[in-house]
């Protein structure tokens, strides 16, 4: 990615299809395309992004799951979600099938953020 040009407005766009045959978003994109999503992290080598959210209550972590699920659906990118210790919710974004990010976890970040406010 370029350094200049600015990081694409994330939570307007939209899940595309993928099963492989795309590119990997590199780490260092990754780091860059971040700065536009600061609650999110890097981790498993630039394989995936997370977020953790502490909601306070059983009730509030449940209502964001079921958020998140409905709109994993609706964009056809499924995060992996962990609820533990009864309000503490870990977010997990990467594309499967091609064992990295793509475009879609960026998207799925943004869109989860704004369900999640």
């Amino acid at each position: 990615m370029n350094k200049s040009k600015s990081s694409p407005d994330w939570s307007s766009r939209h899940c595309v299809p993928c099963e492989g045959g795309i590119d990997r978003i590199s780490a260092d994109d990754a780091s860059q395309y971040l700065t536009e999503l600061p609650d999110w992290s890097l981790e498993n080598d630039g394989n995936q992004i997370t977020r953790k959210l502490n909601t306070g209550d059983f009730q509030t972590a449940i209502r964001h799951f079921n958020a998140i699920a409905e709109l994993a659906e609706a964009e056809q990118h499924h995060p992996d979600l962990h609820l533990t210790g009864y309000r503490h919710l870990r977010i997990v974004l990467t594309t499967h099938a091609i064992g990295g990010l793509s475009e879609n976890d960026f998207v799925m970040a943004a869109r989860i953020n704004q369900v999640v406010s």
